[in-house]
């Protein structure tokens, strides 16, 4: 069985062959490459360090190995090694085995997955428990007093979890109008986040209004929302960003860098980021160009219905 042990370039991948004992060099596969990509990145969402994903899915792929054959395999220096196995022991996805000299496997991956993320809701419990003694505390201490007024500010987000978590808060913090421009490829990011619930049941008290661009995506996705129908309208846009104006008074808009392919002929994934604001003239302009889009919107067949 041959198993894939390191990168030499974009192009070869160094392997192992266990009946022969020899190292050879093959071509990457380019497939296998994309999918071992994402789930290092999935890894990597769950807390894992760079060598730990290095480490961990050497193991899962080729079984028990000695410390020493792991640094080898994966060019880690064997001090490192042996640190990243017992950092990876205590989450709780390797074993050791007990044989002389001393071996390590690896736990399933699905088992591993359900035990990171059942270690990230720990730590999030704990982390909501100590929000109340932290405040508590803060609130005790002598409080310099600061004259409030109003400043125009901006703020940076990057990545779709900041970004879906602060066009939430800003549709909490509406008390009447919500309008909102997502294109389709930015519809599709809310509506399989929980932001398009949250909106459907603001949308009862809030006077809402959705628009998206003219595409298959934008009429799929618009024909899910029923609760919406009404408030959703369809235009001729392209190349706009996503935004977001509450009240008239705060402006969230997001935007990304388009797919590109690289030189080895993969596709990047992009990055999604966002500026929000409450510059009085940066929303102006943005609203007066919302009011355009809606006095040009087509007809949403999801309204008819």
């Amino acid at each position: 069985m041959e198993l894939a042990l390191e990168s030499q370039n974009n192009d070869l991948i160094k392997v192992y062959d266990e009946k022969s004992d020899s190292v050879k060099f093959v071509k990457r596969d380019k497939g296998f490459n994309k999918q071992l990509s994402t789930i290092e990145e999935t890894l990597a969402r769950f807390g894992l360090l760079k060598n730990e994903i290095k480490v961990y899915l050497y193991l899962a792929r080729v079984g028990e190995k000695k410390a020493g054959e792991i640094a080898e395999a994966i060019s880690l220096h064997r001090t490192e090694t042996y640190r990243i196995l017992r950092d990876l022991e205590k989450k709780g996805i390797l074993f050791s085995v007990f044989e002389k000299p001393l071996k390590f496997t690896a736990v399933p991956i699905d088992k591993a997955i359900d035990l990171l993320v059942d270690a990230q809701k720990m730590r999030i419990k704990l982390l909501e428990k100590e929000k109340a003694s932290v405040v508590e505390l803060w609130m005790q201490m002598p409080q310099i007093k600061v004259e409030k007024s109003k400043k125009e500010l901006f703020q940076m987000l990057e990545g779709e979890q900041q970004v879906i978590l602060k066009a939430e808060e800003l549709l909490e913090k509406t008390e009447k109008e919500f309008q909102i421009f997502a294109p389709s490829e930015y519809f599709s990011q809310l509506y399989y986040s929980e932001f398009t619930d949250k909106l459907e049941k603001r949308a009862e008290t809030l006077n809402v209004t959705l628009l998206t661009d003219n595409s298959p995506k934008g009429f799929f996705f618009t024909d899910q929302l029923k609760e919406l129908k009404e408030k959703i309208g369809i235009v001729d846009a392209q190349g706009l960003p996503c935004f977001m104006i509450s009240d008239h008074k705060e402006l969230l808009i997001a935007f990304h860098e388009d797919e590109n392919t690289n030189a080895s002929g993969d596709k990047k994934k992009f990055k999604t980021a966002a500026i929000w604001t409450n510059y009085n003239a940066f929303i102006w302009t943005l609203q007066m160009l919302f009011t355009k889009l809606v006095e040009n919107q087509n007809t949403n067949p999801a309204a008819k219905t």
